[in-house]
C-alpha cells in the first residue's frame, strides 16, 4: 500500500462511518473482517479514486452485502 492508497483507505473509512452513523474504529473492524481494505479497496484504488465518494460508499455496501455484512 502506498501513500495514496492508504490516504484513500482512511478517507473511505471516515466517509462510510458519517454515511452509516457508526465510530471509524467500528468500520474499520468490518473492513478488516472481510477484507475490505486489501481485497477491495487497495486492490481496486486505480479505479475507485476516480469515483464519487457516495458511489464508492454504495459500492464498499454491495461489497460487504455479498460477503454478508448488512448495513
Amino acid at each position: 500500500m502506498n501513500k495514496d492508497s492508504f490516504s484513500f483507505v482512511i478517507y473511505m473509512i471516515h466517509a462510510c462511518a458519517n454515511a452509516w452513523n457508526k465510530k471509524p474504529a467500528e468500520v474499520y473492524d468490518i473492513f478488516q473482517s472481510k477484507d475490505c481494505i486489501d481485497g477491495f479497496l487497495v486492490s481496486n484504488y486505480d479505479i475507485l479514486h476516480t469515483q464519487s465518494t457516495a458511489y464508492i460508499v454504495g459500492d464498499i455496501q454491495e461489497y460487504l452485502k455479498v460477503r454478508g455484512i448488512v448495513i
